[in-house]
């Protein structure tokens, strides 16, 4: 079960959002604090895999260099990716943006890594700091994270399926 104690979270609701109630069902994941690859982990009794999607390069939005300190011209680099648990559906749709700047420092091992999880090396044997963003976007309930990670500021955003969804009210059922 995840831990609701997180560093500076803030709800948003962007333009011409429609105001939604967040599900009591999700609440808990979108506040959770630590490694999501560990708690989905926990959930699905040791079933986890990581599906990339695509990997790109493209400039920052305004929004998301604003809110990392970046000049909003900066390139970054874009990983997605789908998270799955015990089920045959993805989970998670997660997308990780990572500044050029992040990436000639430290974070320049995520660029690598394939199918492993960000949060397998994010999280092991440190706690970054972390700033948190939940929105309702198109595709669900998506929490936003921007992490400080040995001196490198990245976003790793996580949006909940409608799948994930199902398993967790069958699990309460």
């Amino acid at each position: 079960m995840p831990d609701h104690e997180v560093g500076n979270v803030v709800s948003l609701k962007f333009k011409n959002q429609p105001r939604q109630q967040i599900p009591a069902v999700f609440r808990e994941w979108l506040y959770a604090s630590g490694s999501l690859t560990q708690q989905l982990t926990d959930l699905a009794d040791g079933q986890f895999r990581v599906q990339p999607l695509k990997e790109h390069f493209q400039r920052l939005s305004f929004e998301n260099a604003s809110w990392m300190g970046m000049p909003h011209q900066h390139t970054s680099w874009v990983r997605e990716s789908y998270l799955y648990g015990c089920d045959e559906q993805p989970w998670v749709k997660a997308k990780s943006i990572f500044p050029i700047l992040s990436l000639q420092k430290r974070a320049r091992i995520f660029q690598h890594i394939g199918s492993k999880p960000i949060g397998w090396l994010l999280f092991q044997r440190t706690n970054p700091h972390c700033e948190r963003r939940v929105i309702y976007l198109e595709d669900g309930w998506t929490r936003q994270s921007c992490y400080t990670w040995h001196g490198c500021k990245f976003i790793v955003q996580e949006t909940f399926l409608p799948a994930f969804q199902q398993y967790i009210e069958n699990q309460q059922a």
